[in-house]
């Protein structure tokens, strides 16, 4: 199970509970200064879950008003983008002059390191929180103030993917072990790169190296959406992005591994995840091979020995009768 610290508002005395809410914010994201009609009874909760450089928090408060301040901001700025998957509610935010509205299964996106008022409504609010360093997301300011407050839809697309991710992340944590949170950190913070790439469809308006970066983290996410077929390749990939197959494989090799290599193990890492959750104990080992782009059986079970030591079916009853 992943490491997490859990709040809940009914465990502090009801006088203290805004108080710390707002306290729990600011060391969750950044200092803020909160608003609230409920706050003299205020109830929320938050999980919050240390993925390495990265956090997810999903959380479920009253309305609010959010405020960070040309003040707050010299004060204290953690240099992060923040992005919240609202599940339940509504709200607005309000960047200079650009004001974007937000219903269910919309992302928000923000930073630490600009001033912002967000209102939220619903009783209760529910959302997932993100926080990613920027120093992992490089992009040149012009591109930084394009993306936050940018309204983005969760339904379809890159969103989809990331909230797809998110949500099954924080559903169940138990099928993950706590030396998995750095490489879920790396997954989301990919998802997230490029999800921005596509706001931003920056093409050639970036600089050469951070358009490589781009061209990359876009690569990436095209894969974990089309990781079930079997047909995906280097060439099927690099066509689809309009590069030559050399060219991708250049942009692996400044990342220490190789295409196939890399496909391999989020298949292997994903197959690893459903054999090992209950729910799923029914499905034939073969079926999940099949659904995570392993069409022969003998392969998977070669490769998936080869990553873990064990067996896929041996490593489903040791993992299953574990939590017996």
């Amino acid at each position: 199970m992943l490491d997490e610290t859990v709040f809940r508002s009914e465990d502090v005395p009801v006088a203290d509970r805004f108080d710390y809410w707002a306290e729990l914010l600011g060391r969750t994201h950044a200092p803020m200064e909160l608003r609230s009609d409920c706050a003299d009874d205020f109830r929320a909760s938050q999980r919050a879950l240390d993925l390495g450089a990265v956090t997810v928090w999903p959380a479920a408060f009253q309305p609010l008003t959010f405020r960070r301040t040309p003040k707050l901001i010299r004060r204290s700025d953690p240099e992060t983008y923040h992005l919240s998957l609202l599940v339940r509610g509504a709200g607005a935010g309000v960047w200079g002059h650009r004001e974007t509205e937000y219903k269910p299964y919309d992302l928000h996106i923000n930073s630490s390191s600009v001033a912002y008022e967000v209102h939220s409504s619903g009783d209760p609010v529910t959302m997932v929180g993100l926080e990613v360093p920027r120093a992992l997301l490089p992009l040149p300011r012009d591109a930084a103030d394009r993306v936050v407050g940018a309204p983005v839809s969760a339904r379809e697309g890159v969103g989809a993917l990331l909230a797809r991710f998110l949500t099954q992340l924080t559903a169940d944590t138990a099928p993950y072990l706590p030396s998995d949170a750095p490489r879920l950190g790396t997954v989301l913070t990919d998802l997230v790169a490029g999800l921005f790439a596509h706001i931003l469809d920056a093409g050639d308006s970036l600089p050469p190296e951070p358009r490589r970066r781009t061209l990359t983290l876009r690569i990436k996410a095209f894969i974990r959406e089309h990781l079930h077929d079997p047909q995906l390749t280097p060439a099927t990939i690099a066509a689809a992005h309009h590069i030559s197959t050399s060219y991708l494989h250049r942009l692996f090799r400044d990342e220490d591994t190789t295409v196939a290599a890399w496909i391999r193990r989020l298949r292997l890492e994903a197959a690893r995840r459903d054999l090992t959750d209950p729910a799923l104990r029914a499905t034939p080992v073969h079926t999940v091979a099949a659904r995570w782009g392993f069409p022969r059986a003998t392969d998977f079970s070669r490769a998936y020995r080869t990553a873990y030591g064990a067996t896929p079916t041996d490593h489903r009853h040791q993992a299953l009768r574990g939590r017996e």
